[in-house]
């Protein structure tokens, strides 16, 4: 408590001055979707504990582990043992989920604060990193949701840090993937927690048949990383990595952007090449492509106000140098939306999705007070921001059935009984996790389904055939959306498997896809409402059917 009182002490004297402005409502003419909470229904009941070192961290990852395409679940449980879920939802209908023993030591699932899924040795059977307070697990995956050790195999020695987020991408003409570890304050270095943020590793695997990682790189200097990123930034095609870090516990540091170039250790963009300081308590990724022109831009969560970052026009596309639109697009969520308490928000998990199915982007921000600092709001429900056609976000939280009086912390927006709307998941700090089923729309007689929707799968081949870095282009009427398939970001929280895109009242869309390795496929002419498979180098796409109600 002593420290949570020096950080509260700390912001409330920076952002006390502050006064924001109202942003002026204007009319929201999309759906509102209705997301109801069934967690103890659908057979989940897990909280994230622990005392300081599990303030941060709390993560969830979503992904199939037993080929039956829907998501199954893994959430973090801090000072208690991880939860496993295998997703046993009907088509449509009320979500389900069995509890899943692994046969693990209760001691390796112990510590968890984050998790991702990737396919690290490229065998169809999704892989898991479990990012711990101590040594991080990787656990192989197998056929039906089985899972075993593997830090032997993949020679990952998993390290004694305090690691708080990850990132993976294939690298040009690489067999494995790249993965970057972000670690958090060093807590054996004198002085600590203050100026002792750990160094992060850069893990890539040897030439040979079999992940190796046995030569990490050190990403120094560190400054408490709580998301990172590999994202290609300036359309270049090739991704480096972006981190967000926690300036409560660094000296000197700043966000970070490496370079990342094939074969040689990566180095920090400097200011004389356009990357400009920026210093917050960054806690979470996300990124999007408003306008689908291939430069992306970005959430940022922190304490106070979320930034979103977009390239700036006048300083040229081969310079990371942003400008920050939050303002102007009416996401800075500063504060609770709800509920009279008008203290500074706490932002962690963040998540760009189509909640809706109107074809705009939406974004998800997973809040909560850190433990109880005074100066933060005790009461900071999380943020549903809905994207409207007059080009800004609209807060409909409360509308839609979110603001709950929880801690949140990781989150995963995926649509858990395949009907095509997007559902919730929010992991929760001392209190159990939030599960929200997307009904649709509220009408006089009950709720209607949302807009119309489809849901890509990519098969890359034998090498990443998730297809890792791919970005997919869907294209309705004169509109076109894009998704990158990515691995991170978020805030200790990550997911693989159908990329939904919500495409209003289209009934057909056009996908082209652009694998990693740069080169584009043809259109794919599909209906809407449908489960997509696009399988590398084949003239048609398919469909998947999920198990009828």
């Amino acid at each position: 408590m002593k420290r949570v009182r020096s950080l509260s002490c700390t912001v409330g004297l920076l952002l006390s001055a502050f006064v924001y402005p109202a942003i002026a409502e204007t009319t929201f003419t999309s759906d509102v979707p209705i997301l109801n909470e069934e967690a103890a229904s659908a057979g989940i009941d897990h909280s994230y504990t622990g005392g300081w070192e599990f303030f941060v961290g709390g993560g969830v990852a979503s992904f199939d582990c037993n080929g039956d395409r829907l998501p199954d679940l893994v959430i973090a449980g801090g000072a208690s043992p991880a939860g496993f879920y295998v997703n046993e939802s009907a088509t449509g209908g009320a979500l389900a989920f069995k509890p899943l023993d692994t046969g693990l030591d209760a001691e390796d699932l112990t510590g968890v604060l984050g998790a991702y899924p990737v396919d690290i040795d490229n065998d169809r059977h999704m892989d898991l990193v479990l990012l711990k307070l101590g040594r991080n697990l990787v656990l192989k995956g197998g056929p039906d949701c089985t899972f075993e050790k593997a830090n032997r195999s993949f020679e990952i020695d998993g390290g004694r840090a305090w690691s708080t987020s990850m990132s993976a991408i294939w690298e040009r003409n690489s067999r494995f993937p790249t993965i970057a570890i972000g670690n958090y304050v060093d807590r054996s270095a004198p002085g600590t927690p203050f100026g002792t943020c750990e160094p992060n590793q850069l893990l890539r695997s040897r030439p040979g048949e079999a992940p190796d990682y046995s030569e990490p790189l050190t990403l120094e200097p560190g400054y408490c990383a709580l998301s990172m990123l590999f994202t290609d930034w300036n359309r270049s095609g090739q991704p480096d990595l972006r981190i967000t870090n926690d300036r409560q516990y660094y000296r000197e540091g700043q966000e970070q952007l490496w370079q990342m170039s094939e074969g040689r250790p990566p180095r920090l963009y400097s200011a004389s090449q356009g990357w400009q300081r920026l210093t917050i308590w960054g806690m979470g990724i996300a990124e999007t492509d408003f306008d689908a022109d291939g430069l992306p831009e970005y959430a940022l969560t922190s304490m106070g106000d979320t930034k979103l970052q977009k390239l700036d026009e006048e300083a040229g596309e081969d310079r990371p140098t942003y400008r920050d639109i939050a303002f102007e697009k009416g996401v800075t969520a500063q504060r609770p939306y709800t509920g009279g308490d008008h203290k500074p928000s706490t932002g962690w998990h963040s998540q760009f999705a189509d909640i809706n199915n109107d074809t705009l982007t939406d974004l998800f921000i997973a809040k909560g007070n850190v433990q109880s600092m005074p100066d933060f709001a005790s009461f900071d429900p999380d943020n549903l921001l809905l994207g409207g056609f007059d080009d800004s976000f609209h807060e409909k939280g409360l509308e839609a059935g979110i603001a709950l009086d929880t801690r949140g912390r990781g989150a995963v927006v995926e649509d858990f009984n395949m009907d095509g709307m997007l559902d919730l998941l929010v992991v929760n700090r001392e209190h159990p996790a939030s599960l929200f089923r997307n009904l649709g729309a509220k009408t006089d007689w009950g709720h209607r389904p949302l807009g119309n929707w489809v849901k890509i799968e990519l098969d890359n081949g034998k090498i990443n055939p998730n297809a890792v870095g791919a970005l997919i282009s869907v294209r309705t009427g004169t509109r076109t959306q894009t998704r990158r398939i990515q691995v991170g970001g978020g805030h200790a929280s990550g997911r693989a498997g159908f990329v939904h895109v919500g495409v209003g009242v289209s009934e057909r869309a056009t996908i082209r896809v652009q694998w990693p390795d740069g080169e584009w496929s043809h259109p794919y002419r599909v209906f809407a409402n449908q489960h997509v498979r696009i399988i590398r180098g084949e003239a048609n796409a398919r469909y998947w059917y999920p198990a009828a109600q």
